[in-house]
């Protein structure tokens, strides 16, 4: 099984069971029925793009400066606008 058929798969599921919930099929409590599934997926969309934002942070709090990688980026463009040059291409 690939993994957009695993996604879809856990949508369906998700959103299955949301439905039932939602159309009153399982029996539980007026309050909850009535208060707490409707703003489910709000809820829902809200925590998925705090988990997003956190990562995004992780990330960003993480993230590593590479200076050889910047000098080899420096030589394969000087590379690139010597080729360029001997091509007759004006890059300056």
């Amino acid at each position: 099984m690939t993994r957009a058929q695993q996604t879809v798969s856990v949508l369906l599921l998700v959103s299955s069971l949301y439905l039932v919930l939602y159309l009153g099929l399982v029996p539980l409590n007026e309050t909850v029925q009535t208060e707490i599934i409707p703003v489910l997926p709000f809820w829902a969309l809200i925590v998925f793009g705090c988990y997003l934002l956190a990562r995004l942070g992780v990330a960003i709090f993480t993230f590593n400066d590479v200076p050889e990688a910047h000098a080899e980026l420096q030589k394969e463009i000087a590379q690139a606008k010597i080729e360029l040059r001997q091509g007759k291409v004006d890059v300056d």
